[in-house]
């Protein structure tokens, strides 16, 4: 015998049957371009960095890991067409961690490590380190810098550097270079003696000549590369110079502050924890990861001096995109926004998330790998804005046809993107065919 209870409630779920499960909301379309930035030759290219030159946003510079190698891709004609030149390779090392910015006056900065052997020394080869050159058309580039390059060694490792550059007209250290990565005392050791650290290096002359690195972290991590160590150091710029490194580890996202131009930081701070950590599974992927990035509004609107840091984890059980904000310098930040629209805890995974803030209009455009519209490893890409500081982010669909990444035997770390007076460039990498990634190019203008 059922209660009037039990019947009323069954006539609810028959008058509205989608009380239990409200469907996805689709994703918001916007006219935009899609073109394909490698070559039909290409066959293993990943890790893409981009961006626009302040002085000409037609002017957009990329570079990525093209198989043991790296590629820099340049437009000029705001992302219509790229033209791809094979970047010089320091002997025999394997090179990758691709990553470029421009600086105020429009000379690209673009960092990358190189290395041969990674876990085992083998005797007068096994070297590694992080190099620097620069370049004012994205095709022809200057001499390697060495931050720090270590001959006949791989212990320390030296892994995964990212760029900053101070451009604010309100800065005193204006046009100082910052590289943030990760030091491997011995990549993959087991030794509970060796560590992971993050540590800053600065250039004072657009490149030419680097600091000598110093370790900014405080709290070690192991030498795993999982997620008990210290990975995804990334280092951004305040509009009075101030400047922030942020990354991930075994307690969350930690970040530290300079306020001298990046010569001594402060204590580090947890911001968030990371439920899931930052080195998760998705399907078809052998490494995935929710690393962070982060930037600074540097625009003359309402949230000028705004610092966001943007990450994916498995909080809600499958892996979601969120940004966190802080207003007032990093000391307190905001609880997450989740970024990715779809209903949560729906299984559907978000994954290489990666963010740039417009330093003309200060919206916040986030890009990243989706499969709420696919099944299995078929993955789809999204762009998100958001342009009332962080609060709430409209998805649009970017129109890439779906592929499998278990097609991919690497498929990197990262993608990226790139924003500048409302309009947005982001680039990714994806699977063409059985062991093959090609990289295509969305530009969208929100103006």
């Amino acid at each position: 015998m059922y209660s009037r209870a039990s019947i009323s409630f069954a006539v609810l779920l028959i008058v509205c049957p989608g009380i239990h499960a409200q469907p996805a909301p689709k994703l918001k379309t916007v006219p935009h371009q899609v073109v394909r930035v490698t070559g039909p030759k290409v066959r293993a290219a990943v890790e893409v960095s981009v961006a626009i030159n302040p002085t000409n946003p037609d002017h957009l510079v990329a570079v990525s890991q093209q198989g043991p190698s790296n590629a820099a891709y340049a437009s000029t004609d705001g992302g219509k067409s790229w033209k791809t030149v094979a970047l010089k390779n320091a002997g025999k090392r394997v090179q990758g961690d691709d990553v470029v910015v421009f600086n105020a006056d429009g000379l690209a900065v673009r960092a990358y490590i190189a290395f041969d052997g990674i876990r085992i020394a083998r005797p007068a080869r096994a070297v590694n380190g992080i190099f620097v050159s620069t370049s004012r058309d994205g095709l022809a580039w200057s001499e390697p810098v060495p931050i720090i390059d270590h001959i006949n060694s791989v212990t320390p490792f030296e892994d995964k550097p990212w760029l900053s550059v101070d451009k604010s007209k309100d800065s005193p250290h204006r046009g100082n270079i910052y590289v943030a990565w990760t030091k491997f005392a011995e990549y993959g050791s087991k030794k509970a003696e060796d560590k992971t650290h993050v540590f800053v290096s600065r250039s004072r002359n657009a490149g030419k000549s680097f600091s000598v690195p110093h370790r900014v972290s405080q709290t070690p991590g192991d030498c795993l590369d999982k997620s008990n160590t210290l990975m995804g150091a990334i280092p951004a710029v305040g509009p009075k110079g101030e400047v922030y490194v942020v990354w991930a580890g075994p307690k969350g996202l930690a970040l530290v502050k300079s306020k001298d131009g990046g010569f001594t930081f402060g204590a580090e701070k947890v911001l968030t924890a990371t439920p899931g950590a930052w080195d998760f599974a998705v399907k078809g992927l052998k490494r995935c990861n929710g690393l962070p990035m982060m930037a600074v509004d540097l625009s003359a609107g309402p949230n000028r001096g705004t610092i966001y840091v943007n990450w994916a984890d498995k909080r809600n059980g499958d892996p979601d995109v969120f940004v966190i904000k802080s207003t007032d310098g990093g000391d307190t930040w905001s609880r997450p926004v989740r970024v990715n629209d779809d209903p949560k805890g729906n299984g559907k995974e978000q994954f290489f998330t990666w963010m740039a803030v417009d330093p003309i209009d200060g919206s916040v455009n986030v890009v990243f790998f989706d499969r709420r519209d696919t099944e299995g490893a078929n993955t789809g890409v999204t762009l998100a804005r958001s342009t009332d500081g962080g609060k709430t982010f409209v998805n649009y669909k970017i129109n890439q046809e779906p592929f499998s990444t278990g097609m991919a035997p690497f498929f990197g770390d990262y993608i990226g993107i790139d924003a500048h007076g409302g309009r947005v460039v982001a680039l990714w990498q994806h699977v063409t065919g059985p062991g093959r990634t090609a990289i295509s190019a969305a530009v969208f203008e929100f103006k």
